[in-house]
């Protein structure tokens, strides 16, 4: 019996930790002003889950705008990105898959591959970019943030609130609203596979919600960031510790229903005041100190000649003693490699020019003969004479309503053409123009297999 009851008791110790909930704490803002409307525990540092992929993706965008990568640059697929757990897209390693659908992967799906090959892609490693990311919010002013990595599982010191994360969401609606749109797609088109979004059920029961990002684990519960638009209107609300998926989201929709009750019916625009590029800050220093830059710089001089290089050397040789023997090293190098030579002696004058030999002339009768012109018709458009149209319609905001909706949906192949209504006596004609006849039969079966309507336009 004692032992029976040493035991019991011994069970029974562990069944609080077992049971213990997430900490829950909650923020609701006017994202117009950035007033807050609502806030509980919003400042308590606790695990952010999958919201962490709101700063991967704010990276990412701003990685795109600043030249860094491209959204169509083929990226390898490491090891370590193959290898995170679900939730995920499959990556395998050694794969190359373009930039944009890693983004689309980490913004609809939540996948934890892509997110870590964004971070690899983008800083070398994931310990780069995670230190990025820390450095890009306290920049925003997320002062009580710490990233570890680029997905959000659970690990030592990755924490943040309620409050940093909603002010990560109003940056990311200010700061990159031409990617906003990832936000609110039910599902997407990931390279691979298409994939739903995690967030499909608040978007789809809720009015005017248009995003952003879901996050869960053990360790945080179920955490959520979400917007809605009513008219004039916008409200961000998040919720960490959610006992529930569900419970998560009916707790949501409540704070977004205080938000808009709250907030007034109109309201200036404040943008957040973009924070501070500085890339993958420290790489500069380490290619300073690989290559031995010196500490100040000489002065540009003339290429030099077999005449100069005396003078050169001589410059050289002043320097040398405020910029170290590195410099002179290097001089020497860069002239070994162009072939010049320090003279020893008198240097051979060139050759006077022949006596016969005619530069330029205004008489016709030493005029050289001209070559055939021949001329062809020129295209400004680099042969992106082809389009396609999505159907015809009684009115123009119907087809204008049309073309954003396809254009939306298949992004990918109608990305930088020409959205445009036609007008005739038949009605409004909806088109997609500035493609090559490649790109308009791509389009048109991409759009055919989604049973939309559609029909290739040669040039006229």
């Amino acid at each position: 019996m004692g032992l029976f009851l040493i035991a019991f008791l011994w069970l029974l110790s562990f069944a609080p930790l077992q049971g213990v909930a997430a900490p829950y704490a909650a923020m609701v803002i006017d994202a117009r002003t950035g007033e807050v409307l609502h806030s509980r525990n919003a400042d308590t540092r606790l695990h952010p889950a999958s919201l962490t992929k709101m700063m991967t993706l704010y990276i990412a965008f701003e990685a795109v705008r600043n030249g860094e990568i491209d959204l169509d640059t083929q990226v390898r697929i490491t090891k370590k990105a193959a290898s995170e757990p679900p939730s995920k897209l499959g990556l395998r390693s050694g794969q190359r898959i373009a930039f944009r659908y890693l983004i689309r992967a980490a913004a609809v799906k939540s996948a934890n591959d892509a997110a870590t090959a964004i971070g690899i892609a983008i800083s070398g490693s994931e310990a780069a970019f995670a230190r990025r990311m820390t450095r890009t919010a306290k920049a925003m002013g997320m002062s009580r943030t710490t990233f570890k990595n680029a997905h959000g599982l659970t690990e030592s010191g990755h924490l943040s609130t309620a409050r940093d994360m909603t002010t990560l969401g109003r940056h990311l609606l200010y700061d990159y609203p031409q990617y906003y749109n990832l936000f609110s797609r039910q599902s997407t088109h990931a390279g691979i596979k298409t994939v739903p979004n995690t967030n499909r059920r608040l978007l789809a029961a809720y009015k005017g919600a248009d995003g952003i990002k879901t996050g869960y684990t053990r360790a945080a519960g179920f955490n959520l960031v979400a917007s809605a638009k009513r008219k004039d209107e916008r409200i961000i609300a998040t919720v960490f510790g959610g006992k529930s998926g569900a419970s998560r989201n009916a707790k949501v929709a409540e704070l977004l229903d205080m938000g808009f009750r709250r907030a007034p019916s109109r309201a200036p625009i404040r943008k957040p005041a973009r924070p501070t590029y500085a890339g993958n800050a420290g790489l500069g220093a380490t290619v300073a100190a690989l290559t031995g830059a010196p500490n100040s710089s000489l002065r540009p001089v003339l290429r030099p000649t077999a005449g100069s290089a005396v003078q050169v050397a001589g410059t050289v040789a002043a320097t040398a003693a405020k910029n170290g023997a590195r410099i002179q090293d290097g001089i020497a190098v860069a002239m070994a490699a162009a072939d010049i030579q320090t003279p020893t002696g008198d240097t051979a004058r060139p050759a006077a020019r022949p006596d016969d030999l005619v530069l330029a002339s205004t008489d016709p009768a030493v005029q050289p003969e001209p070559e055939p012109e021949i001329v062809t018709r020129l295209s400004t458009s680099g042969g992106h004479l082809w389009g396609v149209n999505v159907g015809r319609y009684t009115t123009r905001y119907e087809a204008e309503k049309v073309l954003l909706k396809t254009a939306l949906s298949e992004m990918t192949t109608l990305e930088g053409t020409l959205r445009k209504v036609n007008q005739s006596s038949r009605g409004f004609d909806a088109t997609f123009q500035g493609m090559t006849r490649e790109q308009a039969d791509l389009a048109c079966r991409r759009l055919q297999a989604r049973n939309v309507t559609c029909f290739m336009i040669g040039p006229s």
